[in-house]
């Protein structure tokens, strides 16, 4: 009994100290998620929107999963560039599945420190879809959208590094 009590006032007293170290880990975690606290599922017709702009400003919308090697690689790429670019809008189309919303996609781009804004397409009909965003396009993911309010490009490949997203972009948007 007394050893029970032993370990509860010490548990108590370091109470305190636990709930300071997890406020403060909290806090900078917010920082990293705060952008992907919610992540909103979609089908094509709600993301559709998205896929175009009125402006000049430039956006980059790719499609791509947690599974897929080439995607996962490239995202440090979109990662820098948006963040040497903080007038650029970029948008993650995660391919995942809903489900893993919680236990798998939020944790992973926490990991990566992954903050540009993320959707995920939830649309069985993807035979429609892929032709509807590009008819050339053969569903193969990383896959890229660079536009505009006049100009865009379609990227079916991962970008080999940052010098080679900017020249996509700049022979897109700026050359046209």
């Amino acid at each position: 009994m007394k050893l029970q009590k032993s370990i509860l006032l010490l548990a108590v007293s370091f109470l305190p100290l636990c709930y300071g170290f997890i406020t403060e880990n909290s806090e900078l975690e917010s920082t990293y998620l705060s952008s992907n606290e919610d992540i909103p599922i979609y089908n094509f017709e709600s993301l559709k929107p998205l896929l175009n702009t009125n402006s000049d400003k430039v956006h980059i919308v790719n499609f791509w999963a947690m599974w897929c090697a080439p995607c996962v690689k490239e995202l440090p790429i979109l990662k820098e560039y948006e963040a040497n670019n903080p007038n650029v809008e970029i948008l993650l189309v995660s391919l995942d599945f809903p489900e893993n919303i919680e236990t798998k996609l939020k944790p992973f781009l926490k990991k990566k420190g992954i903050t540009s804004k993320v959707v995920l397409l939830d649309d069985p009909d993807a035979n429609s879809w892929i032709d509807k965003i590009d008819p050339n396009w053969s569903g193969a993911i990383p896959f890229t959208i660079i536009f505009n309010n006049k100009n865009r490009s379609y990227h079916e490949r991962a970008f080999a590094n940052l010098q080679d997203l900017e020249n996509e972009i700049n022979k897109t948007i700026k050359d046209n």
